[in-house]
């Protein structure tokens, strides 16, 4: 593999015309700097700061509109940018454009700085380079500060950040209750998650980007990338999205990263074991499939999404720049593409609309690593072992020192999970009208329900019996989760008057399963949503519907967020 690390090559190469903030206009005098710009490269910018920029960027008469998408535990805005030529600022004229919708979001780890700081920067330079770019073909919304409490929090990167390569001050990861963002995506716990969904469910972006800083392994590789890893993700004729990017959209922006901006990109991974002096890496495995993370979450609800992760051992200016140089050939990629992204779903949302019929494709609830994986060509770094108890080298601990010196090899790239558990779609499922943090937690997902008008009872096909409970014995995310095995077993099923009742022949049908379906290994069996699995273990809080029993229903509104 003939490309040069990033990190070894002139920064001055990225600052050529089309490879770095500010460089498609003759002078930025004029223009607002983001933080890091300003200083160097010496800090990033405050909650604070980026809420000037953007106030900024509003003053330079250019087609953009300024939102909120929410608040934070402790108050602060969580500010999104809309940005289009022309400019359409709703959801409906969004819609109406027919242009793909592309949401960006920076910063939900708040020490991982880059993506805030790229993202302020490339919206101000694709809105006042006068030549035709994405904004032409894409309605963009850009969130570049999106866990605002955590930025705030800025300590030292030893403490916050031990294995990054500057600034100094960053924020911490979790939110301000402790809460990691990218964990919170099925309980949607925290104020930032629930404000988020409710973008989702407003706007309905084709594509969701989110933007992230590598831990750990030494490899050659400026940005590391990755589609939704979740098997629900990519159903043939329905959540299909997923496969899509991984063996269409990826590997062009792979090449066209490469040959534009000279930037060593890779699908995302950690080698097999830790980086040594001696060792020599066996295998390099992607990370977790479960909707939790933002990215496979968004593509159980029919969409396309992808992780960005720049290379935390690089400089934070060259972080910077490969993540702007990522995220302009994308948003470049999806105007090309928006037809194929605005096919994707439609055509889900058809299919899906058909399910629950004895039809439809067995649903993965559960997944594990591939165990075969294809071998493939990776970099490494080889470290050396030096005799300091102190840290010599920003994100380097005590004891190793990086030599510059890249090896090529052949290794398992395990990058995709494959299906451990799986469930035949049912008509849908029925809820206990007192569960209502459940059907909260289904309206937060802009889940369409029902309420049953009449009491009714019968067969509604197979039902579940608890076979085993197995409650964690310490808290993940102020949960502790909870694995139910199942059997099937055969029983009439009653259901009260204004008992909830989920169809699952709706766009967000797979979402509906991955949550409400008691296997699976995310949702609110998992989460213990009902707050009931110490009390009440043997008991199933959802009632699984398996053909339609006829019932007489009524929609249940939606409420406005």
């Amino acid at each position: 593999m003939n490309i040069q690390r990033l990190s070894l090559i002139a920064v001055s190469l990225l600052t050529l015309a089309s490879c770095g903030p500010a460089a498609v206009v003759r002078s930025t005098a004029s223009l607002p700097r983001t933080q890091a710009e300003r200083t160097n490269y010496a800090e990033t910018s405050t909650h604070a700061q980026v809420l000037t920029f953007l106030d900024a960027l509003g003053q330079l008469g250019k087609p953009l509109s300024r939102g909120s998408v929410g608040r934070t535990s402790e108050g602060r805005d969580i500010p999104f940018v809309i940005a289009s030529r022309p400019l359409f600022d709703s959801p409906e004229s969004a819609r109406r454009s027919g242009r793909p919708i592309v949401y960006v979001q920076g910063n939900i780890h708040a020490g991982e700085v880059e993506g805030k700081e790229a993202l302020q920067a490339l919206l101000r330079d694709l809105l006042v380079d006068p030549r035709p770019n994405a904004l032409d073909s894409i309605v963009l919304i850009a969130v570049p500060i999106y866990n605002g409490d955590g930025n705030e929090r800025f300590d030292t990167q030893a403490k916050n950040r031990g294995a990054q390569n500057g600034p100094e001050m960053v924020g911490q990861r979790p939110n301000a209750q402790g809460f990691d963002l990218n964990r919170d995506y099925i309980k949607a716990e925290a104020p930032e998650t629930r404000a988020s969904l409710a973008m989702f469910n407003r706007w309905d972006p084709h594509l969701f980007v989110d933007l992230h800083t590598t831990n750990g392994s030494y490899h050659g590789y400026a940005l590391t990338y990755a589609p939704s890893l979740n098997p629900a993700g990519e159903l043939p004729g329905a959540t299909f999205g997923a496969a899509w990017a991984r063996d269409s959209f990826l590997p062009e922006l792979q090449r066209r990263i490469t040959a534009r901006h000279n930037v060593a990109t890779f699908p995302y991974g950690n080698f097999a074991q830790d980086e040594g002096p001696t060792s020599v890496p066996k295998g390099w495995l992607t990370y977790d499939h479960r909707p939790r993370f933002g990215t496979n979450y968004y593509a159980l609800r029919g969409r396309v999404s992808i992780l960005s992760e720049a290379y935390s051992h690089d400089p934070f200016e060259t972080r910077v720049r490969a993540t702007y140089a990522f995220v302009k050939e994308l948003l470049s990629l999806a105007a090309e593409r928006g037809r194929d992204l605005q096919g994707l779903a439609s055509r889900s949302d058809a299919a899906l609309a058909t399910w629950g019929r004895g039809n439809g494709p067995a649903v993965p609830l559960r997944a594990a690593l591939t165990t075969t994986p294809v071998p493939g060509d990776v970099i490494y770094e080889v470290l050396e072992r030096t005799t300091d108890t102190t840290r010599r080298e920003p994100g380097v601990r005590a004891g190793l020192r990086r030599t510059g010196r890249f090896v090529t090899q052949r290794m398992p790239v395990v990058d995709r999970f494959t299906p451990t558990r799986t469930r035949p779609v049912p008509y849908g499922w029925a809820i206990s009208a007192s569960d209502t943090a459940i059907t909260t937690l289904l309206a937060l997902h802009g889940i369409t329900t029902y309420r049953l008008r009449t009491a009714w009872s019968g067969d509604a096909g197979p039902q579940y019996d608890v076979d085993s409970t197995i409650i964690a014995p310490r808290a993940f995310q102020g949960r502790r989760e909870v694995r139910l095995e199942v059997r099937q077993a055969s029983r009439p099923v009653s259901l009260p008057m204004g008992t909830v009742v989920v169809p699952v022949a709706q766009p967000r049908g797979v979402l509906a399963m991955y949550l409400l379906e008691p296997e699976s290994d995310d949702g609110v069996v998992n989460w213990d949503v009902a707050g009931r699995a110490a009390t009440t273990p043997a008991s199933l809080v959802v009632t699984r519907l398996a053909r339609d029993p006829g019932l007489s229903l009524e929609r249940i509104a939606a409420s406005r967020p």
